[in-house]
């Protein structure tokens, strides 16, 4: 294992709004917090130049906001590093974190809120040229190509939207569209403003082939869906809006489970598979992605990783620091034959003048903790004596016997 330089209650990956919101949750229960994130604290809210729907603002640029947010945070003691995670380790009851720039850190829990990115196409010349007339961020891009023709990829609510704003500075904008001529996916409002919008151009039932140019963009090649014939049209700058998706590649040796495209499904508690490991925002399974439910992600899986925190604690004080043995009882709370079980060995402990102090673990929920003493099965006993294994009962066995095992 890695030498670990600093331990903290939780670390939090990703600085954007459900990350941010985790992290002042954390800090005002005045747990030690930590926050990383590769780029920009706020993530891709930054590039929103405005936002009138999050309660309390009516009209905001997402830059702002998320100050607003990290000032809230950084007033708790919460802790922020620019830094890339590229490897975890969540095996342990305590996790491990280890960063491109060589940190390695420990955590009680993490939650990780590394949000999402936009999908590539990955049609030739484009990688070549992102950032040589390739972009996915009107907000941040728009500007450089003041006077010029700009194509944009995408039809949905976000393409047009940006497209339109992309117009305050191009000569022209042509939107190359998949459908039948008048047919987007973005909202209607969006649409009836795109169409009277008279630097506005689109292209109908086509795909973009090939992003042309040596040093920078000089054109595209376009595919007509219908025809299959392909036509070349010369611009300065192509935006690409096709989707998002999770910024999870760095999770895939981590044991954590995930959709086939990358997104954690959780709990209602934001809990992942793993004990002590929680997903909040756009890198979740979810039907909202917006700031606000992102928010209420962050506080939900903050304030259910702080009570794994005090379980944990509680745990580990109750067998380290019991007088009497313990016995750790590994139980299924919905089958039949543990409770049965529990309630037998409890009128047995009684019995014995009540030797042993009794600690019950649903394995259904601490996983990590059935790992660490090998447990398959419930229901299943492990006799510690100042938290060293001693012995393990025979759960088959019968009421005299079990009480002979405890002798």
């Amino acid at each position: 294992m890695e030498n670990v330089e600093k331990s903290y209650d939780f670390i939090i990956i990703g600085g954007g709004p459900a990350g941010l919101t985790a992290a002042i949750y954390g800090g005002r229960a005045r747990l030690k917090t930590l926050v990383i994130n590769k780029g920009t604290v706020g993530g891709l809210v930054n590039t929103t130049r405005e936002i009138v729907n999050y309660p309390g603002y009516g009209q905001i640029s997402g830059e702002d906001l998320m100050q607003d947010f990290k000032k809230h945070a950084e007033s708790f003691g919460v802790e922020f590093l620019r830094d890339e995670v590229v490897r975890t380790d969540f095996s342990q009851e305590d996790k491990i974190i280890t960063t491109k720039k060589g940190n390695v850190f420990s955590a009680k829990a993490v939650i990780i809120a590394c949000g999402s990115e936009p999908r590539l196409l990955n049609i030739p010349g484009e990688k070549r040229l992102r950032g040589s007339g390739v972009a996915y961020c009107a907000t941040c891009d728009a500007e450089f190509f003041e006077g010029e023709d700009v194509v944009v990829v995408g039809s949905g609510d976000q393409a047009i939207e940006e497209g339109m704003y992309i117009t305050k500075f191009a000569r022209k904008v042509i939107v190359i569209v998949l459908h039948d001529e008048g047919i987007l996916d973005c909202n209607k409002v969006s649409a009836e403003k795109a169409f009277q919008n008279e630097k506005m151009e689109f292209i109908w039932n086509s795909t973009i082939e090939e992003v042309l140019g040596q040093d920078n963009v000089e054109g595209v090649k376009i595919k007509n869906l219908k025809t299959g014939s392909s036509t070349e049209l010369a611009c300065q700058g192509v935006f690409f809006f096709v989707g998002m998706v999770p910024s999870t590649y760095f999770l895939k040796e981590s044991g954590l489970e995930m959709d086939r495209r990358g997104y954690i499904p959780v709990n209602e508690l934001m809990e992942t598979n793993l004990e002590g490991v929680y997903a909040a925002g756009d890198n979740r399974v979810k039907y909202l992605r917006q700031v606000v439910s992102a928010a209420g992600d962050g506080a939900t899986a903050a304030v259910a990783a702080e009570r794994y925190i005090e379980e944990m604690k509680a745990f580990n004080s109750n067998v380290l620091e019991s007088d009497k043995r313990v016995l750790l009882l590994f139980f299924n709370a919905l089958d039949n034959e543990s409770l049965e079980f529990t309630t037998l060995l409890e009128e047995v402990n009684k019995e014995l003048m009540e030797r042993f102090k009794i600690m019950k673990v649903d394995m259904t929920t601490k996983k990590n903790l059935a790992h660490k003493y090998s447990i398959e099965k419930a229901p299943s006993v492990v006799v510690l004596d100042k938290s060293q294994e001693v012995m393990r009962l025979d759960c088959s066995a019968v009421k005299d016997n079990l009480k002979s095992q405890l002798y």
